[in-house]
């Protein structure tokens, strides 16, 4: 009982890990121990736990690699901890993790893919991968570039971007399906063959460009009415309460932001039937970008930062400096900004503080989620 609460109290903090007692490598053994004990619970029911877009593209031979080389690993620095007796109780949640998801199959759960389709189910495998995969990377890049020097990977607040991050990536399914009905129920009678025709003839990198603009400008103008309109402002201020920028903190978004969102940005994309493969790289490119742009990194690119967002671009975004105040709305295209007059223009190169001006946002998942619909302001 006594390991349980310290467990929350670790849950709950926030700050740089000391050093050189275990806690950095206990944090690594048990996050990878959880993410292992949900790969097993996917692989045991990937009908009910796995995207069906994604199960078409998996290569099981290399997850099941990844898998146990992560078993290993957290099993690994959670057995080492335990010997030279640091954290103990941290890292013996980790290794009891890791031993129920071996004991549970670990990475040769057999998997049978003859169920039926239409099954109703939750991203369990897209927050997996999505989380790890952006873990790595960003928190590495972060670490190599950094703005902020002294902030900490588990900053104050990033309990309730991980909830925001755990909800939107767990409910893709739902997402993807409202957003698909949406679009062709209100935008289907605007599709052209001959125009679709042009737009899929075009070469990849024409197309690759035209599909970001269009995606970009639709985002600029949605973006912007965020801002304008009092009753969408009450969504998207939920998403400006982040008072630090990293990887994480563009997942602090309201669901029914989200859906709207992508909604928009998805229709003239349909309407306009561009290519499979230019839509994937779409996905790359506004994936990474959406995650690289709220990272705390010092990156500006020289003047190629007048045409593409870059993260000291969007972080003015998020500043509650006066001189930043409803700018800099592009996601994509810097040139955007400047084209219709919301760029920032500063003698300062980077903000000074970050987060909606007054500080009337709750901070917690459950009460930004209810926020909207009960501010007073």
């Amino acid at each position: 009982m006594l390991h349980i609460d310290r467990l929350q109290d670790l849950a709950e903090s926030y700050g740089t890990l000391q050093r050189g007692k275990g806690m950095v490598t206990g944090v690594i053994a048990l996050s990878l121990g959880i993410l292992c004990f949900l790969g097993v619970l996917a692989f045991h029911f990937p009908q009910y736990l796995t995207t069906p877009e994604l199960r078409k593209s998996y290569n099981v031979d290399a997850i099941r690699y990844v898998m146990l080389a992560a078993m290993v690993i957290a099993g690994g620095l959670a057995l080492v901890n335990i010997l030279f007796n640091r954290t103990r109780w941290l890292s013996s949640f980790a290794f009891l993790l890791v031993v129920l998801s071996a004991v549970l199959g670990g990475h040769k759960v057999p998997v049978h893919p003859d169920f039926p389709s239409g099954t109703p189910y939750i991203g369990l495998d897209w927050f997996i991968l999505d989380l790890l995969g952006s873990a790595l990377l960003f928190i590495f890049i972060e670490k190599l570039f950094a703005h902020r020097k002294d902030q900490p990977v588990f900053r104050a607040e990033w309990q309730t971007d991980l909830h925001h991050f755990i909800v939107n990536h767990m409910i893709v399914g739902f997402v993807l399906l409202a957003t698909n009905l949406l679009v062709h129920r209100f935008f289907g009678w605007a599709a052209n063959d001959g125009l679709r025709g042009w737009v899929q003839g075009l070469p990849f990198w024409a197309g690759l460009l035209l599909i970001v603009l269009v995606a970009d400008l639709v985002q600029y103008w949605t973006h912007r009415a965020y801002h304008e309109v009092p009753l969408l402002w009450r969504l998207h201020a939920v998403h400006h309460s982040v008072k630090s920028m990293d990887w994480l903190a563009g997942s602090r978004q309201h669901i029914l932001e989200l859906l709207i969102t992508r909604t928009l940005v998805l229709a003239p994309i349909y309407v306009l039937g561009f290519s499979k493969e230019v839509i994937d790289a779409y996905i790359v490119i506004v994936g990474f970008q959406a995650v690289f742009n709220h990272c705390n990194v010092s990156v500006r690119l020289g003047p190629l930062r007048y045409l593409v967002v870059t993260p000291n671009f969007h972080h003015w975004h998020h500043s509650q400096d006066e001189e930043a105040l409803d700018k800099n709305y592009a996601a994509h295209y810097a040139f955007l900004d400047h084209l219709f007059g919301t760029a920032v223009k500063s003698s300062r190169m980077w903000p000074e503080r970050y987060g909606v001006l007054g500080d009337y946002v709750p901070n917690g998942f459950l009460r930004q989620l209810k926020f909207p619909f009960v501010w007073k302001g």
